[in-house]
């Protein structure tokens, strides 16, 4: 997909977290990839991780195993696009 399917990639991570989390569309394109997300975001909780995974999953054509899963991955909103691009962009 190259730079187009990357900026495809961000825009739809952007909107599920918008979406899932009922988040502003002004707070949500201020995200930079250092932006903190779980810990950080009272609206990600345990129960929405689930929610933004499966949504990334279905908005995207990907498939996250359980094991892919963890803390690191959802620090940051750019950790958590680079492994939206990692699985997307194959």
């Amino acid at each position: 997909m190259g730079a187009e399917g990357s900026s495809e990639v961000e825009a739809t991570v952007r909107a599920v977290l918008r979406d899932i989390l009922a988040l502003d569309d002004t707070r949500v394109a201020a995200f930079r990839d250092s932006t903190p997300l779980f810990g950080a975001l009272p609206e990600l909780d345990s129960m929405a991780v689930a929610s933004v995974l499966t949504e990334l999953e279905d908005r995207l054509g990907i498939v996250i195993e359980d094991d892919e899963v963890d803390g690191e991955m959802l620090e940051t909103f750019g950790t958590l696009l680079r492994f939206a691009e990692s699985k997307a962009l194959v």
